[in-house]
């Protein structure tokens, strides 16, 4: 199973690109906080910087609401490609391929409201294929 879900904050502003057959493709960074340090023992801080990509209507939200220092959840896969420069260099790059991204509006005093966006557009979901709707009259306890 190759999922990867990370809380974190925007390290600089989204970069919109377009492919040349006009699909979007976002670039960002999200900084990540963890905690290292042997049990028992003071812990310490470290921040790692973690390469997302997100495609089509999710780049172009995640290019027209979010920005540096945003609180982000992000969840997606990990990918290591490989390209060539054009100067002839082979480059390694492992990234996250994001489906789902949502801004926290946290304030100082606590959680708000947020808008989450996925690139699973799907269609409402027809609750009753999970079986009758159950009256409470008719539960035998």
């Amino acid at each position: 199973m190759n999922s990867v879900k990370l809380i974190g904050r925007l390290a600089q502003d989204p970069e919109v690109r377009y492919t040349k057959t006009g699909k979007a493709v976002a670039s960002f960074t999200v900084a990540v906080s963890r905690s290292f340090g042997a049990p028992g023992q003071e812990q310490r801080e470290s921040t790692d910087f973690i390469p997302i990509v997100a495609w089509g209507n999710l780049a172009e939200m995640c290019g027209n609401n979010l920005a540096k220092g945003h609180r982000v959840f992000v969840e997606g896969r990990l990918q290591v490609r490989s390209y060539e420069t054009t100067d002839g260099q082979k480059r390694r790059v492992t990234e996250i391929v994001a489906n789902f991204v949502a801004q926290s509006m946290e304030s100082d005093k606590g959680m708000g409201s947020g808008t989450a966006v996925s690139t699973n557009a799907s269609k409402p979901v027809d609750f009753g294929q999970f079986g009758r709707d159950v009256i409470d009259e008719e539960i035998p306890f």
